[in-house]
């Protein structure tokens, strides 16, 4: 079983991932990995924080001479902006007059509720692990996860297709959303120039009021077999470990699979895709094909063969530097909430986060479907079940 976790804080001397389960012998492309944690500080409205840090992955532990061992694998990505925190957050007890606290809680972040769960004075420790510079650290798992997907033929990329108020009005293929995650230079990875120009000028609106903005990316996992995930069982549905997966990134308020939202208020015989059958391969795992994909790639929590589709709704960022109402935790009285340093738009970056989630929730099923404990046994395993739906 693939298993992953991460520590640290925002602000923290490093994050730390540990992944365990990959099989042995997945080739491992340090520079794929760094370039996820890079495509994870790009977009146009991200923060002040993405000058400073240069997320590169420290590999500690579970890869020798290039390839995965089977044993839990330890990265460590350093934070350059500790040496500006280590007297304002030190493991020992410090100088209370250097610490930073958080005065007063921002809505729409974790600041009051993990306050009062754990007792805070203030809202500094919830921050420090609440905050979204986590995902870093599920971004170089993820990289892994898709490492060892690259062996079964399988990719995970993202698109956005929404900020604030600017939707893009056309389905995007595959290709196109392919070609958005290898570009160099990223603006906020829409496939559609012009749809992503007006959406600039979106964040541009916001950033000149103070304000901040969200919006909708598109996760698609190409090249997934029919069978993956289970109906037999609630908790082990493919779409409903994604939606858990995606959900559980910071800012994400709704998760949707295929065009389960547009569904919703249709009828059934516009939403159900058709199944048709090639006489000939087709180039599929299978020869049963369909015309749309409205069930972005799941019917009945298993995959069936088309691209898994996996879009996710992101709120605006709490932290605006045009604060909101809020209330001081020491004296209880009103006043404005807390600023620090933040965005102003992240959604091409959740997209990148979600890849993540989206490629450990995929490696995880294909791990425990397919078996081995060196990549070698699992592929022999897995051509083995391709030959078989090929043939049906």
């Amino acid at each position: 079983m693939i298993r992953f976790s991460t520590a640290g804080e925002s602000h923290g001397e490093a994050l730390i991932a540990l992944i365990s389960g990959l099989p042995a012998g997945v080739a491992v492309d340090l520079d794929f990995v760094n370039r996820e944690l890079w495509r994870r500080q790009q977009g146009y409205g991200r923060g002040g924080r993405m000058k400073i840090e240069t997320d590169k992955a420290h590999i500690l532990s579970g890869v020798r001479h290039g390839k995965t061992i089977g044993s839990p694998i330890a990265i460590e990505i350093v934070n350059r902006d500790w040496k500006n925190w280590e007297e304002k957050l030190p493991v020992e007890a410090g100088d209370p007059a250097k610490h930073q606290p958080v005065a007063s809680p921002r809505p729409g972040h974790a600041d009051l509720a993990g306050a009062l769960k754990y007792n805070f004075p203030d809202a500094r420790y919830v921050l420090e692990r609440a905050s979204a510079r986590e995902s870093a650290g599920r971004v170089a798992a993820g990289a892994f996860a898709k490492l060892f997907l690259r062996t079964l033929g399988i990719e995970v990329a993202s698109h956005v297709i929404r900020v604030g108020r600017v939707e893009l009005d056309r389905a995007a293929a595959w290709d196109e959303i392919a070609a958005v995650a290898a570009k160099d230079e990223i603006v906020l990875s829409c496939v559609d120039a012009a749809t992503e120009a007006r959406m600039k000028e979106e964040v541009e609106e916001v950033s000149r009021t103070g304000d901040t903005v969200g919006g909708v990316f598109e996760v698609v996992a190409h090249g997934v077999p029919a069978g993956l995930g289970t109906y037999a069982n609630w908790d082990e549905r493919l779409d409903g470990l994604l939606a858990w997966s995606v959900m559980s990134l910071q800012a994400v308020k709704a998760v949707e699979i295929g065009r389960g939202v547009t569904a919703a208020g249709s009828f059934g015989s516009k939403v159900h895709d058709p199944i048709h059958y090639a006489a000939e391969p087709t180039g599929q795992p299978t020869r049963f094909t369909r015309p749309q994909n409205n069930a972005g790639g799941i019917e009945g929590g298993v995959s069936n063969g088309e691209d898994i589709v996996v879009r996710g709704y992101l709120k605006p960022i709490s932290t605006l530097r045009r604060p909101l109402e809020s209330v001081r935790f020491d004296t209880r009285e009103a006043t404005s909430a807390s600023y620090e340093r933040s965005d102003i738009c992240v959604v091409p970056a959740a997209g990148v986060a979600a890849e993540a989630m989206v490629a450990l929730t995929v490696a995880g099923l294909a791990q425990q479907k397919f078996g081995g404990d060196s990549v070698l046994e699992l592929k022999r395993n897995f051509d083995g079940y391709i030959e078989q739906i090929r043939a049906y």
